[in-house]
């Protein structure tokens, strides 16, 4: 249901296709990805944020989501450390979360990077698309992660994300631009969803019922976009500094995350 809901494709990308033959070749993606979690909370390295061409300012799609997994590995006991640019930090500051700017990759037991840009096969990076981001990416933490054998979590959307090399073949074959964008950076497990957000806090919904508590009590949508927006964030489809994500507007972001929420509440009555 939680993984259904997720990938629910309200910005017509083409996610849906992908997510159909995926979910056939990984009907456990979500569980597995809550295991590895919850199995590895103790430091965490969070890797965010999205340059979106021309500008390359970071979107509005990745930082709540970001939040959300900290808070709940807060909850959890753990610590989280988020790696991202200076404007995201700007947006996130206000919650109170912890920032890393030269993270030693070898100190953490997991590494996630939520909507965060991954290097396609000429070794460039790229927007749904196909405009070349021209910024530093940080899927760097990823691999080094998979080099040294730190356990990893990728969420994107759209193909062109740290994580999505798992699903290579499938970005090629259903999204457009597939071929070019698709990123070749593989993590451990991969959440698949139409929103990167959406995609985290399946995670965080999927988690708090196989620990058999809710981890993300008070989850407020709407506040937190429009804090991140009016701080400097920007919708990733229409590039303006609005409080929107991917060109949906909140009311729906907002809603998915009451079904969520819903669905977490009916498991752990």
């Amino acid at each position: 249901m939680i993984a259904h809901l997720i990938n629910t494709d309200v910005g017509n990308r083409g996610v849906l296709r992908v997510y159909l033959d995926y979910r056939r070749e990984n009907p456990n993606f979500l569980h597995n990805s809550a295991k590895l979690f919850l199995d590895n909370y103790e430091r965490v390295l969070i890797v965010t944020g999205f340059p979106i061409p021309p500008e390359m300012r970071a979107e509005t799609d990745g930082p709540p989501g970001t939040l959300a997994l900290a808070k709940a590995v807060e909850t959890l006991g753990g610590t989280a450390e988020v790696l991202t640019y200076p404007e995201v930090k700007t947006a996130l500051e206000p919650f109170g979360i912890r920032f890393t700017d030269g993270p030693e990759i070898g100190d953490y037991s997991l590494v996630i990077a939520v909507e965060t840009p991954g290097r396609a096969a000429d070794g460039r990076y790229y927007s749904m698309s196909a405009m070349e981001i021209t910024r530093e990416a940080f899927d760097w933490a990823v691999l080094r992660a998979r080099d040294i054998g730190v356990p990893t979590i990728g969420i994107g959307d759209g193909g062109n994300e740290a994580g999505m090399g798992n699903i290579r073949a499938l970005v090629s074959r259903y999204m457009p631009h597939g071929e070019k964008i698709a990123s070749t950076v593989e993590t451990d497990e991969l959440i698949l969803s139409a929103v990167s957000n959406w995609g985290a806090y399946g995670l965080v919904a999927q988690a708090s019922i196989e620990f058999g508590r809710e981890l993300l009590p008070g989850w407020d949508e709407k506040t937190i976009v429009r804090i991140i927006s009016k701080l400097g964030l920007i919708d990733g489809v229409s590039k303006t500094q609005t409080p929107t994500v991917d060109g949906i507007s909140l009311d729906i972001h907002d809603r998915i995350v009451e079904l969520l929420n819903a669905v977490v509440n009916e498991a752990l009555r």
